[in-house]
């Protein structure tokens, strides 16, 4: 845990629990939440569960107990989490599909979940949903004037739900201002971790992804991995260690022996495991990691070239741009001029 001077910023997230609730749309994003709330003390997750009945069943048929009411109104800053929902109910028997949950006493309680959405959600809170959790926001008109995604079974659903929304193929996740919305089910995980890096930094996020055993995925928008998140789908806790030594402190002269030292591993054995388990060497990674910091200073700063480069850990402009090269068609400067870069 950081030594971090200051008490961490409270963050209130409010999961919206519905009968035939998808239980992983509730237990993946929020042990995202909790386990960020062991690794670091920057933030601090507070999570409550509500909902318009004290009790429900899960789409696998597990009870869930201890549903608040739904809150009169919300803090500012807060996150709304809209888990998707099963049409079917497993019955635990027989470990089939029970009986249709559309039932008349369901589309009571749906409404009131949308017409509490509706009048609830205001500037300065974010609406996150998972999978067709998305459809509730919908039905709201939350979604009308943004960019909005959600799983592929449902994606003409949401359409014509929210006819003013640009509704988005193909991706693990959207954020628009303050709309998120993620695709099916386990996509509410990598959304998360997405907004735990915004809290707070790649490193946490990092960290978090390992503990779930999983790895961090960029946004559909992106047709490539980022370079702070490339060559981490693995689960050697050596190269792990290496790599984040490396994010840490990118600006350092750092070679295969001086990382070695680091890990407490022989730099023969250090550069077979990361080429092994990354696809890359180990200096391709720094590179790749430098350019990356780079690439967040021209777009975030208005410092020159020379210093940009400096504070990436290039030991010059010229040594930055052919690193640059590598991994982008345009030279840095256009990056500035237009704030984008084809890849």
């Amino acid at each position: 845990m950081s030594n971090h001077a200051r008490p961490p910023v409270l963050i209130e997230v409010i999961v919206v629990v519905q009968r035939s609730v998808l239980l992983l749309d509730v237990a993946g994003p929020i042990e995202v939440l909790r386990k960020a709330n062991l690794v670091q003390d920057v933030v601090h997750y507070r999570v409550r569960y509500v909902g318009t009945l004290p009790s429900v069943a899960s789409s696998i048929g597990l009870s869930i107990s201890g549903i608040e009411p739904l809150p009169d109104q919300l803090p500012s800053g807060a996150l709304v989490v809209l888990p998707g929902t099963s049409d079917q109910i497993m019955d635990r028997a027989s470990s089939l599909p029970s009986a249709n949950c559309n039932d008349a006493d369901s589309g009571i309680h749906e409404a009131a979940i949308i017409d509490w959405l509706r009048h609830s959600i205001k500037p300065g809170i974010r609406l996150v949903s998972i999978c067709s959790g998305a459809l509730f926001a919908a039905r709201a008109g939350l979604l009308d004037g943004y960019d909005c995604t959600t799983h592929h079974l449902y994606i003409a659903e949401l359409a014509s739900a929210a006819p003013l929304s640009r509704v988005k193929e193909n991706r693990l996740y959207v954020e628009d201002g303050e709309r998120l919305t993620s695709a099916g089910i386990t996509s509410g995980i990598d959304l998360m971790l997405h907004i735990v890096t915004k809290h707070t930094d790649h490193f946490v996020a990092l960290a978090v992804a390992r503990y779930l055993v999983v790895y961090l995925r960029r946004a559909g928008a992106d047709p490539q991995l980022s370079p702070w998140l490339e060559g981490r789908n693995h689960i050697h806790p050596t190269i792990h260690r290496a790599q984040d030594a490396i994010i840490i402190e990118p600006t350092r002269e750092w070679s295969v022996e001086t990382l070695a030292l680091v890990i407490g591993a022989s730099s023969r054995t250090l550069s077979r495991l990361f080429n092994l388990h990354t696809s890359m060497s180990v200096t391709e990674y720094i590179n790749r990691i430098r350019v990356a910091l780079a690439r967040e200073l021209i777009s975030g700063t208005h410092l020159d070239i020379e210093t940009v480069a400096e504070r990436a850990g290039f030991g010059s402009a010229r040594q930055l741009r052919r690193a640059w090269a590598r991994f982008y068609k345009a030279p840095p400067s256009q990056m500035r001029d237009v704030g984008i870069v084809s890849h």
